[in-house]
């Protein structure tokens, strides 16, 4: 493709991004060999596009290659490296196998260039690149056989490929079933079909979970996913609109390839990049076809039980038999079978666990993580709040007639909106709120707040409700919306909710959200630097579960230096440290104001049970702002992980040594603390290069103890003996981000002044360091058992980050 072409290509995503709020695009470069062109104009394509997506969406740039001239010239790992490139690679299994379609022009194997690619791309130095593997399915290799060969590459990922076909030129081994044409509208599959990619399929996925899961395997975690009511996790499994279109090396816009498989010009669009709009494309039959879902189906496949795991198959697997592709896939006997088996027998352990992308999770585990990340971990977290709400409801429903109230309006909100009812449920108080009332904690006014909750869900969605409400010392918060000023101080008020999205009225008083200047209503307070903005959380009564006190409603004064402070925050954080922008954006959706500390210490804090919040007294200058904000959302994206992971044994009772805090860690405290402090180091790394004189060398001194003492701590961690193997794979990646820091020269006087203030720190705390080694050595728990849910964070002095 040329540079043209290619600049062409960013600007007209960029103008569809624009038009449609989309706030990342993935690019993949495929088709043929990408690296058959220079590593130099590569690289000149990978800015061309970033370039034109800068400051409208992140551009998620990914290379799949056969791996044989990556493996040749480490130019092409470099330049991904630079510019953040994941990378996949293409192997069907051990040599045998990789030389059924994998073989060079003249014969010759292939399989060792590809072999070395992937040896490089598990170097410390390029682990993060590593995407993953795709391996197409062909029936003439053993199944266990090519697990084994796969997995001894260490793939965060596999992707298990059906072989193309369709009715009219099936695959290998379906000729009989495509000769018997799609099988009828009903239930339940032609019970004497043959079915050998299932058959294969599970072989694999037997193999794979004895061998405990080791990687990702697409085909199977999307239909786990599905099978508990989540997303699918494949274009070729899913009843999602498809979200993609092909860009030919010409500028020529195509739907998907593998369409070129039906019938000849199937992919054609007709439409170019350099005339035509990608709206244009979305007018195409073959593009609106892929994005009506069910409707979009054969009845057949409507009619289906196992529809919302299979999706119908993949789009171009559906063709032939006269009717185009009003079929059900070539694959569907197989797809029913395996999805049926793995209803069977995927245990419910398994069942429960929430599946995070692997190759997002190696993301995640390296200390960063973009939008896409973060918005697994929400997936993840609204399905547990929705968990917790029915929890809560069983939990007050007994005793309190008005949750019963509560719950009918939340049942009608989520039946007209969804979204409506999902943005409530990801306020981080809810679920501390939650999380609270079910361990046992005093349940009087928990009903309360369900009522306000399900009154805000209504009011967002305009759905009609009526709902009293006692107010408290004349107020009335309804969280994420703002606060009822009544005329009575305790006396219980109705509230109703109009029918209108954002109106609602109390007695002869009305209120529209997002007007001013309202008798009786005060709303909810925000921060904001150009289109992110920030719920300023001051009146929630449920968001005082942090370590220290919250403070109580700001005045006029204190909400305006709050609002220069973060603006100037954000700002340097989009500028120094973007590749934390792209996380914090998605998933920080509230800033607590914590009481200032009496001794005039730095305060900020992070409560489990409140993802998406982070608490802080507010600092004395932006950069502290900027780096209490980073340093807190680390905790927050841990812990989101760990809700869906088990990264270490639960049941280890050793305290640590920490040397950014005065008391010993649990384990979950260590393992906490370390990941959070990968970014407090990566922020003076980056600060001590746009600061001059003094300012400079205290940020070199800080870089220089945080890089040493998080590297320490991650050897704590890893022979701790308590990761599970997944726990070992996520600090190995945590390793992989502060081992190069390591090598980055640091001048005389801040290793000197690093050093001093950790021998300070150790001498001040020699004694415990002993008895916790000790301890360890003796294998006690050196104080009683740990406090799996303490919290995440301490009061810290700007020196202490």
């Amino acid at each position: 493709m040329s540079l043209d072409t290619a600049a062409r290509v960013g600007s007209r995503v960029a103008e569809h991004a624009r038009a449609h709020g989309v706030d990342s695009v993935r690019f993949v470069l495929h088709g043929g060999e990408p690296l058959l062109c220079s590593a130099g104009h590569l690289g000149a394509i990978i800015t061309s596009l970033k370039t034109a997506l800068d400051g409208v969406a992140e551009a998620d740039i990914r290379v799949h290659t056969n791996g044989i001239r990556l493996g040749l010239d480490q130019k092409y790992l470099d330049l991904f490296a630079q510019e953040n490139v994941l990378v996949g690679i293409s192997l069907d299994g051990d040599r045998a196998a990789n030389d059924l379609h994998r073989r060079y022009a003249d014969g010759r194997t292939s399989h060792p260039q590809v072999l070395r690619a992937l040896a490089l791309l598990r170097r410390p130095e390029y682990r993060q690149l590593y995407a993953g593997i795709l391996c197409t399915i062909d029936l003439d290799n053993d199944p266990v056989e090519t697990y084994e060969a796969l997995a001894a590459e260490e793939p965060p990922k596999v992707g298990l490929l059906l072989p193309h076909g369709t009715w009219d030129a099936p695959p290998a081994g379906l000729g009989v079933r495509a000769a018997a044409g799609p099988p009828a509208a009903g239930p339940d599959a032609r019970p004497t079909a043959v079915t050998p990619y299932a058959d294969w399929l599970t072989a694999f996925w037997r193999r794979w979970t004895d061998d405990g899961r080791p990687m990702g395997v697409r085909i199977f975690d999307s239909i786990a996913s599905t099978l508990r009511g989540g997303p699918s996790l494949s274009e070729a499994l899913s009843l999602a609109p498809s979200d993609v279109l092909v860009v030919e090396t010409d500028g020529g816009i195509e739907m998907v390839d593998t369409l070129k498989v039906t019938y000849p010009g199937a992919a054609v669009t007709g439409l170019n990049v350099l005339t035509d709009t990608l709206d244009a494309a979305l007018t195409q039959p073959g593009v609106r076809a892929r994005q009506s879902g069910l409707d979009g189906l054969c009845r057949t496949c409507q009619e289906c039980s196992v529809v919302s795991s299979c999706g119908g198959g993949l789009y171009p697997h559906r063709y032939g038999g006269g009717s185009d592709f009003d079929n059900p896939s070539v694959y569907c006997d197989d797809l029913k079978k395996l999805i049926g088996y793995l209803a069977d027998h995927d245990g419910p352990a398994a069942a429960e666990q929430h599946v995070i992308d692997d190759a997002l999770l190696a993301q995640l585990a390296s200390g960063f993580g973009g939008p896409e990340a973060i918005a697994e971990l929400a997936a993840a977290q609204a399905s547990i709040c929705r968990e917790l709400l029915a929890d809560v409801y069983k939990l007050l429903a007994p005793r309190y007639p008005s949750a019963h109230d509560a719950w009918r309006v939340l049942t009608r909100v989520d039946a007209v909106d969804t979204a409506a009812l999902a943005e409530v449920l990801a306020h981080p108080y809810f679920r501390a709120w939650a999380v609270k009332t079910l361990d046992g904690a005093e349940t009087d006014g928990a009903e309360e707040y369900l009522t306000a909750i399900a009154l805000v869900a209504a009011v967002r969605a305009g759905v009609p409700a009526r709902l009293r409400l006692t107010p408290l010392d004349g107020q009335v918060v309804l969280p994420t919306l703002g606060t009822l000023l009544t005329e009575s101080a305790t006396s219980g008020v109705t509230v109703v909710s109009t029918g209108t999205p954002g109106e609602f009225s109390v007695g002869s008083a009305s209120v529209r959200l997002g007007h001013e200047d309202q008798k009786r209503w005060i709303p909810a307070l925000t921060v904001s630097s150009g289109d992110f903005v920030v719920r300023l959380e001051d009146a929630d009564g449920e968001r005082d579960c942090h370590q220290w006190p919250v403070s109580g409603p700001l005045p006029e004064g204190e909400q305006r230096r709050w609002q220069d402070s973060f603006d100037a925050a954000w700002q340097l954080i989009v500028r120094d440290h973007a590749a934390y922008a792209p996380g914090l954006r998605a998933g920080l959706s509230t800033l607590t104001p914590l009481a200032p500390h009496p001794g005039g210490h730095e305060l900020s804090a992070t409560a489990r049970q409140a993802p998406g919040a982070v608490a802080a007294a507010l600092p004395a200058t932006p950069e502290l702002l900027a780096l209490l904000m980073i340093h807190e959302f680390q905790h927050v994206k841990l812990g989101a992980v760990l809700d869906c992971f088990d990264l270490y044994d639960e049941s280890e009772s050793r305290l640590f040594y920490a040397p950014w805090r005065e008391d010993p860690r649990p384990f979950e405290g260590l393992l906490q603390g370390t990941y959070a402090h990968i970014a407090v180091a990566d922020f003076w790394r980056v600060r001590r290069g746009r600061l001059t004189g003094s300012d400079r060398d205290a940020a070199e001194a800080h870089f220089a103890r945080w890089r040493t003492q998080t590297a320490e701590a991650i050897e704590v961690l890893a022979g701790s003996g308590a990761l599970t193997p997944l726990g070992v794979a996520f600090v190995g990646r945590m390793r992989a981000t502060v081992g190069p820091w390591l090598a980055e020269p640091v001048g005389v006087q801040a290793t000197a002044a690093a050093e001093a203030a950790s021998a300070k720190h150790r001498a001040a705390h020699a004694p415990l360091a002993a008895d916790l080694a000790a301890n360890r050595a003796n294998g006690t728990s050196g104080g009683g058992p740990a406090q799996a849910c303490a919290p995440a964070t301490a009061a810290a002095t700007p020196s202490d980050l």
